[in-house]
């Protein structure tokens, strides 16, 4: 569950900013994300790299929201956030504190999060994320640049609900696929080697 509550402020942002004015995704979206740091304070933990990067996030994005006009927004608040979420996981990663290792560590012992099994996976996993985080960041902004129109709104043209929506939220579906998946794979055949 831990993983899931650190994706909630993203999770809420994504059904809002399709749905209601932009201002209105990114304020509660950044509501969310100061509530769960907060929540995650409380129990005396440190700030994990999700948590922290998506308060700086929305931060920046509600700033640009009521800054810019909706006419930019509809068109660049797609790849911007995901551009967000790409760069807290590539960061995480780079200085070697993976979100998914973050997560999983909360729920292990620790005579299993000090394994070099441990890290080499969880570090997979999140290079995983941040890859589809890259490619999220990358459809969302080709429907901008290519038809200067196009914005999150549309559902009538391909480019956009597929540049917008399709693609990005398959590659997130399938890295959430992956992370439930490949650690079995990895693992497996681990309990014959301890033998």
């Amino acid at each position: 569950m831990g993983m899931l509550f650190g994706f909630a402020p993203w999770i809420v942002y994504w059904v809002l900013v399709g749905n209601v004015p932009f201002g209105t995704a990114v304020s509660v979206a950044l509501l969310m994300a100061v509530a769960v740091f907060a929540v995650g304070r409380a129990s005396g933990k440190p700030g994990q790299t999700l948590e922290i990067g998506a308060v700086a996030t929305f931060v920046i994005l509600a700033a640009l929201t009521f800054v810019l006009d909706d006419a930019f927004m509809a068109r660049w608040i797609q790849p911007l956030s995901n551009a967000g979420i790409f760069l807290v996981a590539l960061i995480g990663v780079l200085i070697g504190k993976p979100f998914v290792r973050e997560y999983a560590a909360a729920e292990q012992p620790a005579d299993i999060i000090n394994t070099d099994l441990f890290k080499r996976v969880t570090t997979v996993l999140t290079w995983i994320w941040v890859a589809a985080f890259a490619g999220m960041t990358i459809s969302s902004a080709i429907p901008p640049l290519v038809q200067g129109n196009a914005t999150i709104l549309d559902t009538k043209t391909p480019l956009s609900f597929l540049g917008y929506w399709v693609i990005p939220f398959t590659l997130l579906g399938a890295a959430a696929v992956a992370s439930r998946l490949l650690p079995e794979r990895m693992l497996a055949g681990i309990d014959e080697l301890e033998r």
